[in-house]
């Protein structure tokens, strides 16, 4: 009998099919039989030489953390979760769910928010965009009771979050005709999903996935692909059905003709965005909780448009039609697939020549540092000098649920 972990489709729900395929597109870029780019290594240096200095730059002692959603919320030097954290409850437990719930919540909605919409803070009366503005909305939505069931509590309810509607997500994210929020109906379904599927499979609150994790630790230690793969298995039902396999939801997985295997996962290409997205941000509610997380570069760099968009305006990658500029594109194109692809497989290649020149070995400098610390924000900073609006290179039709 085959093991659901045997199974074709679960062997497309791990970090290492998304680093496989993606450097096998990689390769195919190499030898100049991509479709839509043309990759060139020479371009390399440079963009290390960037990335290594936006690494000095923002962080002078090299003390960088991990790549997660708590620095989002931390933006402009006042550390929100620190102030909602110092009024939990003392148990490490239950603090660490609510570190769930918010985490898994917050990651969901931070979908790219499009270049109009803006969030305007209560208490500092500062106004954010992106994925600061995103996260500084869903936390202080959060802290009010937005997502649970007694409307004042900070957590998250299942039978809440499978009845939120459009409406609550857009007076909670200050959205609305002049303040147009890219994906506004995605994000609600995808809350109420998850809603869903948490009460399907027994859960109460995302921060259960906390207890599971907890489960599953040896000798007090967890690896990092684990919790990625337990995020797949538990959350895939969320996902709108794109690639189905198994009857399994895939997620975010699309096609690729440069895919060929000899079953059913040929032209198949995971890169499960949002999911490593989460799997990064809950290693430190883990930690704090106790559990040693281990093997963190066994996740992936994220192929979203901040690092793919550094590899593009570097000219380490170049479209063979400069008119894809002027056009917009769905997350199924072939010219979007393969440029997360050469982005997940570039990330891979540029992280030791990062470390190089900052003079720090893997051990001290894994992927979960080179991007927070480095290539998301050089990628910003080129799309700032770059574009009037600071936006990424190519414009991606989203339904709040990719990028």
């Amino acid at each position: 009998m085959t093991r659901p972990e045997d199974s074709l489709a679960s062997a497309l729900l791990t970090p290492e099919a998304v680093r496989e395929r993606s450097q096998e597109l990689h390769r195919l870029g190499l030898d100049d039989r991509l479709q839509a780019w043309e990759v060139r290594p020479d371009a390399m240096a440079a963009t290390a030489d960037l990335v290594a200095a936006v690494v000095r730059t923002n962080y002078p002692d090299l003390r960088v953390p991990f790549h997660a959603r708590w620095r989002h919320f931390a933006v402009g030097g006042r550390d929100r979760w620190a102030v909602l954290r110092a009024t939990l409850p003392a148990d490490a437990a239950e603090r660490a769910r609510v570190a769930f719930d918010l985490a898994v919540l917050s990651v969901l909605l931070d979908a790219g928010a499009g270049m109009g919409w803006r969030y305007r803070e209560a208490g500092s009366g500062q106004d954010f965009s992106k994925s600061e503005g995103l996260a500084i909305a869903s936390l202080a939505m959060f802290a009010a009771g937005g997502f649970a069931r007694d409307g004042r509590t900070p957590r998250a309810d299942a039978p809440r979050l499978a009845e939120m509607t459009v409406e609550e997500v857009a007076r909670g994210f200050q959205a609305g005709a002049d303040n147009p929020l890219v994906g506004l109906e995605g994000r609600a379904a995808l809350l109420r999903r998850l809603g869903r599927t948490l009460a399907a499979t027994g859960l109460d609150r995302p921060g259960s996935l906390f207890d599971i994790l907890a489960a599953q630790a040896a000798g007090g230690t967890l690896p990092a692909r684990v919790v990625l793969i337990t995020l797949l298995r538990h959350l895939g039902p969320i996902w709108p059905g794109r690639e189905v396999l198994e009857g399994v939801n895939l997620g975010d997985c699309w096609s690729h003709p440069g895919i060929r295997r000899a079953d059913a996962t040929t032209g198949l290409i995971p890169f499960h965005k949002l999911s490593q997205w989460l799997a990064y941000s809950l290693i430190e509610p883990l930690e704090e909780a106790g559990l040693r997380v281990t093997g963190i570069d066994a996740l992936t760099g994220l192929p979203e448009y901040r690092n793919g968009g550094l590899f593009l305006d570097m000219g380490v990658i170049r479209p063979r039609d400069p008119g894809v500029f002027a056009a917009e594109h769905a997350p199924g194109d072939i010219l979007i697939v393969e440029w997360r692809a050469l982005t997940v497989a570039l990330l891979d290649a540029i992280a030791p020549m990062v470390r190089a020149r900052l003079g720090l070995a893997a051990e001290a400098f894994p992927l979960a540092r080179v991007l927070e610390g480095g290539t998301w924000w050089a990628g910003r900073r080129l799309a700032r000098e770059r574009r009037a609006d600071g936006g990424p290179p190519l414009r991606v039709v989203s339904d709040g649920t990719v990028f």
